[in-house]
């Protein structure tokens, strides 16, 4: 009979069980600033990366303060990606702070990006405020995705190629590097986005350049992987279409006249890609209190436009809404998902967390045989999106 020396046998799980650890070592660690961003990486890594996010599920990203562990984290990153336009300010000051010389993917990139009017809210987002042929884009058709050249110059990246990937991007406009400084924070109300909504995401036209943008900083921080960075985008960006056609479906059916009110101002791009209209008591800063004149200006305005519902939103504070509800009679209709994730269940991903809104508002609001929106002028906001897998050069 044949004895296995203890020790050797010892040895032996010893490598076993520091597989993983050296199969996650191999792996492209990737850091990000919010729970959205981590899942469009990876979806889009697959199974080459480790994705750490600074911000995770039902965590506010306008208001985090970084941890020194944060530092260092992303000084040991392959790669870094956040949103820019001033979501997340603290992130700039963190990767300065964390000499991270690595490349930097702002999501943003690209995007067809809308001015941010304040607290005008008597005129918020609306598809008469924005006009549709916004989604012409450029519309990055997409046919870009999966080029060698990682298709910067389809979609305005020309100054933003792989070999400065961002690395001077923390004086962009963009983000605005300089002109929001933790005083920013220290008094939350005061949280300046600047001219610029920073919501891209949602809506999924700029999603999909969201992703383009994420492919690109995969692949290049890891070249060797490029083919499958490209598969996987492709695929994404097919499935983000075709959730984009059907939130179109069920949005179609609820009336263009109809206003919906949300805790903070976040819709925007939704508004401007979906043809609804969206009003908040505040402005883009979660943390905002609305003024007893902002309150009793949206009463009145929740009164003339009868407002047929009222949506708490996972990042804000139920007790204005619910105070609204109060005052108005109106029913609250349920939760809209706007700058982060839940944690479980079907808004944990960004396309759950899209499918799950839009469902939300259709099932309080929408009017079936009802669609008036004229998404006519949506229809040519991706045109050749069936061209995704065409004249890919993998």
């Amino acid at each position: 009979m044949r004895i296995v020396n203890a020790s050797a046998a010892l040895l032996g799980v010893s490598a076993l069980l520091a597989l993983p650890a050296a199969f996650a070592a191999e792996r492209v660690q990737v850091v990000t600033s919010f729970s959205i961003l981590a899942d469009m990486i990876e979806n889009v890594g697959g199974e080459h990366v480790e994705v750490t996010s600074l911000v995770g599920p039902d965590s506010d990203a306008h208001v985090y303060s970084p941890r020194p562990t944060d530092a260092r984290s992303l000084a040991e990153a392959d790669l870094v990606v956040f949103n820019g336009l001033q979501f997340e300010g603290w992130m700039e000051r963190l990767i300065d702070a964390s000499d991270y010389a690595g490349p930097l993917v702002t999501t943003t990139e690209g995007i067809r990006k809308l001015a941010y009017h304040g607290h005008d809210h008597g005129h918020a987002h609306g598809h008469d405020d924005h006009g549709h042929d916004d989604h012409s884009h450029d519309d990055h058709g997409h046919d870009d995705h999966g080029h060698d050249d990682h298709g910067h110059d389809d979609h305005g990246h020309d100054d933003h190629g792989h070999d400065d990937h961002g690395h001077d991007d923390h004086g962009h406009d963009d983000h605005g590097h300089d002109d929001h400084g933790h005083d920013d924070h220290d008094g939350h109300d005061d949280h300046d986005h600047g001219d610029q909504d920073p919501h891209g995401w949602q809506d999924l036209a700029m999603g999909k350049i969201y992703v383009a943008n994420i492919r690109d900083g995969l692949i290049e921080a890891d070249p060797d992987n490029a083919a499958a960075y490209r598969e996987n985008a492709e695929r994404y960006i097919a499935e983000i279409q075709a959730m984009d056609e059907e939130m179109r479906r069920l949005l179609g059916e609820i009336p263009a006249s109809t206003s919906v009110i949300t805790g903070h101002d976040s819709f925007g791009y939704f508004a401007n890609a979906y043809g609804l209209r969206f009003l908040s008591p505040v402005g883009l800063s979660t943390e905002a209190e609305p003024s007893a004149a902002n309150m009793a200006r949206l009463i009145d305005v929740i009164r003339e436009q009868n407002v047929q519902a009222l949506f708490h939103e996972n990042m804000t504070s139920p007790a204005i809404i619910n105070q609204l509800a109060e005052e108005t009679g109106l029913a609250i209709a349920g939760t809209l998902y706007a700058d982060a994730l839940a944690a479980e269940g079907e808004a944990s991903t960004y396309l759950g967390m899209m499918r799950h809104n839009a469902q939300t508002l259709h099932d309080a609001l929408a009017q079936p045989g009802h669609d008036d929106h004229g998404h006519d002028g949506h229809e040519d906001h991706d045109h050749d999106h069936d061209d995704h897998g065409h004249g890919h050069r993998h």
